[in-house]
């Protein structure tokens, strides 16, 4: 079987929502805040510049979204990778704490957003099953959940081997914990109705329009494009995996990385209530993780990961994803995959996101490839500081944005990275 036959090479999510084409205005000659980015994070703060009564102006290399703002699985979660312990290690336990409860603020305040402006876009609290990669792994998060730092508690049960099948239709893991407060959305949906209102707020967005120079002009910058120059007060950059040469400081402190994805053709009737009885989001304990779900209209899994040492194209990544989903899933065996595409996610040297301020210019950036809350939020907490507004402020606000000595924004380390990690996850590390 070719299960690449009638394959697109395009995100699943687009067949719904197509890229939007916007008009190309001709560009403003100053505006109050330039945004590089039109994806969550630079749609979010140009909507607070915006209200908050400046003139905002949002540039973009591709279309608006056209990057892993709608390329992603739709999952939400409190999204801080390093554990309190870690965090307290490097920061303080009183840092570790608001850093924590920054992610944990991340899931409420995005579930908000979409209420509150009415945003059609298929977002549901369905909880996640974090599934367990060997019985290691399993005793490890059961420990996590029982020892809980005092006022970081989250809402989340274990479920044994033996009672996995209520959560998960595979024996491919040994348990894993339930996280109640987990999400689901259609990313594209939820981006479409982000830029409606940007719009709607009065920012002019304009694709296809990359920011090629940003240079400081006394109390101003100057932001050259192929279509022109713009003058702006402010400056945000919301670049993330896609962080190029204009801002080369950013751009030795993100790793770019693909991340993959398959949509499969529509199920049998009856196999997606076996396979995925609860509706949750799924990820697992590996270092190389397989993140997925069901798609909202329960007809198709959308199974995502990295499967390559090197980065490679969605017609290689879409039959190596398919092999790796089979072994979870044997009964898809003979289900061919619609869609395979892929994204560039943005990690960090200390596995955080960092938000900040750096020769004038205002960033965030680095959500270790679970940023839909996380980008969303911080977005917005950047608009506010270009506002001015104390609520702005964040956790992350100081932190050092380390880089490594030789790194300039090509991850050269990647390969044998992946390579010690994919050995771990096999060894049951």
């Amino acid at each position: 079987m070719d299960i690449l036959e009638h394959c697109k090479l395009a995100p699943y999510w687009w067949d719904e929502v197509p890229r939007r084409e916007l008009a190309q205005a001709p560009l403003p000659a100053s505006v109050d805040v330039a945004v590089i980015g039109a994806g969550y994070t630079g749609l979010h703060a140009a909507l607070q510049t915006a209200r908050g009564g400046r003139s905002t102006l949002v540039l973009d290399a591709e279309d608006a979204g056209w990057g892993c703002s709608t390329r992603n699985g739709g999952q939400v979660s409190t999204s801080i990778k390093p554990s309190y312990e870690l965090l307290a290690s490097r920061h303080g336990s009183e840092k570790a704490f608001e850093i924590l409860r920054e992610g944990q603020r991340s899931l409420a305040w995005v579930g908000d957003f979409i209420r509150s402006e009415n945003i059609d876009c298929s977002y549901g609290r369905v909880g996640r099953f974090h599934a367990a990669h060997n019985a290691a792994q399993y005793e490890a998060l059961a420990a996590r959940l029982a020892n809980q730092p005092k006022g970081l508690e989250v809402e989340a049960h274990m479920v044994p081997r033996a009672e996995q099948r209520g959560e998960l239709g595979s024996d491919a893991y040994w348990g894993g914990a339930v996280y109640t407060q987990h999400c689901s959305v259609h990313p594209a949906r939820y981006h479409q109705g982000l830029l409606e209102r940007a719009l709607a707020a009065g920012v002019q967005v304009a694709p296809r329009s990359p920011a090629t120079g940003i240079e400081k002009q006394g109390s101003h910058f100057l932001v050259t494009t192929p279509r022109g120059t713009v003058r702006a007060r402010d400056v945000v950059v919301a670049t993330n995996g896609y962080t190029g040469k204009v801002t080369p400081w950013l751009r030795r402190r993100v790793i770019p990385i693909g991340s993959y994805m398959i949509a499969t053709e529509p199920l049998p009737e009856g196999l997606m209530d076996r396979l995925m009885p609860r509706n949750r989001i799924v990820s697992d304990t590996r270092k190389v993780v397989y993140y997925y779900r069901a798609s909202p209209d329960r007809k198709r899994i959308l199974f995502g990961g990295r499967v390559s040492h090197q980065e490679t194209d969605s017609r290689v990544s879409g039959p190596l994803l398919h092999a790796d989903m089979v072994k979870i899933f044997p009964e898809l065996a003979g289900v061919g995959i619609s869609h395979s595409w892929s994204g560039l996610v943005a990690y960090t040297f200390d596995e955080l996101m960092h938000v900040g301020l750096h020769d004038g210019l205002y960033y965030a950036m680095g959500y270790c490839g679970a940023g839909v809350g996380t980008s969303s939020y911080f977005g917005m907490r950047v608009g506010q500081q270009v506002l001015g507004l104390k609520e702005g402020r964040t956790a992350l606000d100081g932190l050092a944005f380390q880089t490594r000595p030789f790194y300039t924004g090509n991850p050269w380390f990647l390969a044998a990275s992946v390579r010690y990690y994919r050995w771990r996850d096999q060894r049951g590390v």
